[in-house]
């Protein structure tokens, strides 16, 4: 029989105090699938897994930095999170977090091989937790200026959803019944306020963004 080919994923731990540090990098150490990485070798990890005691200003700049510094996925470990700094992290691009009391070898392991995956991970009483912040946003910030979570009003979903299905302007503003001008002025400020191409690139933003 060949020999089984074990996945490595490149992690590196960031913590603010060293006895952290050097918990977590050992509950790694005896795990097969883990490849740890020093803070030199930054760039070439595919997950860094920071630890804090809770969320300040200070771990949020440090998130922040790595997502502007790397494409790696980011696990946060945290004594405790409070449901205000929830929304905060995830803005930051977390792939989930993880309570310091079940940092577990065993958890930390399929945290990250999850992440590196492209999975998130997040506890049920957080995920509940976001959700109501989510929620209360689009109540009380969006829906009153017409926008919805993904930054467009609903107008600007619909028209991206039926250029998905193939359709033109004539055919979008007849299905709208909107005017041809308002169809391509709708058109170009998505196009101008993300940063997209042309229509096909709205179109797959708008997919992959999972709004239509």
């Amino acid at each position: 029989m060949g020999e089984v080919c074990t996945r490595h994923v490149a992690v590196a731990v960031h913590a603010f105090d060293p006895i952290s540090y050097v918990g977590i990098t050992g509950l790694f150490r005896d795990r097969p699938e883990i490849r740890l990485v020093t803070d030199n070798d930054v760039p070439d990890a595919e997950v860094i897994v920071v630890v804090a005691a809770g969320v300040d200003s200070e771990v949020l700049a440090q998130l922040r930095n790595l997502a502007r510094r790397t494409t790696a996925r980011l696990l946060l470990v945290v004594d405790e999170l409070r449901e205000s700094d929830l929304l905060s992290v995830v803005e930051c691009g977390l792939a989930g977090v993880i309570p310091r009391s079940e940092a577990t070898a065993q958890r930390l392991a399929s945290s990250v091989l999850a992440a590196a995956q492209g999975r998130g991970q997040l506890p049920d009483d957080l995920l509940g937790a976001l959700l109501r912040q989510v929620n209360r946003l689009q109540r009380e910030v969006l829906t009153p200026r017409g926008l919805t979570v993904s930054g467009l009003d609903p107008r600007e979903v619909d028209v991206l959803r039926l250029l998905a299905e193939g359709f033109g302007t004539a055919d979008i503003a007849e299905k709208l019944a909107y005017s041809e001008r308002t169809v391509k002025n709708i058109v170009h400020n998505v196009l101008n306020r993300l940063g997209l191409r042309n229509r096909p690139h709205a179109v797959a933003w708008a997919v992959r963004e999972g709004l239509i």
